[in-house]
C-alpha cells in the first residue's frame, strides 16, 4: 500500500519584501508517498506553481502505478469529479 499526501512546506514562500534580490514566489507543496510495508518515504513531487494537491495527485498515481498497488488517500482527496484513470 502506497499512502498520498500533500504539504506545504512551512516558510517556504518568499514575498516581495523578504528579499529585494529574489523574485517572490507561493508557498512549496509536496506531494509524497509513504510505502506502508517498508516504512520507506518516496521521492516527492513538487506541486506546480497555480495549482494543489488535488489535481497533482492523480499524476502522481499515474507515475508511481504497478499492478496490484492499493493507493491510499485522505480525505480531500475525494472529491466526486475527481475520476483517476489509469
Amino acid at each position: 500500500m502506497l499512502a498520498l499526501d500533500g504539504k506545504v512546506l512551512r516558510g517556504s514562500y518568499l514575498l516581495e519584501t523578504d528579499n529585494p534580490n529574489c523574485e517572490s514566489h507561493k508557498a512549496i507543496t509536496l506531494v509524497t508517498a509513504y510505502l506502508v510495508e517498508r516504512g520507506l518515504i518516496l521521492q516527492p513531487c513538487q506541486v506546480k506553481d497555480k495549482s494543489n494537491e488535488i489535481t497533482a495527485i492523480p499524476e502522481f498515481i499515474k507515475v508511481l502505478a504497478v499492478k496490484g498497488v492499493v493507493f491510499a488517500k485522505n480525505s480531500m482527496n475525494t472529491q466526486k469529479k475527481q475520476l483517476i484513470r489509469l
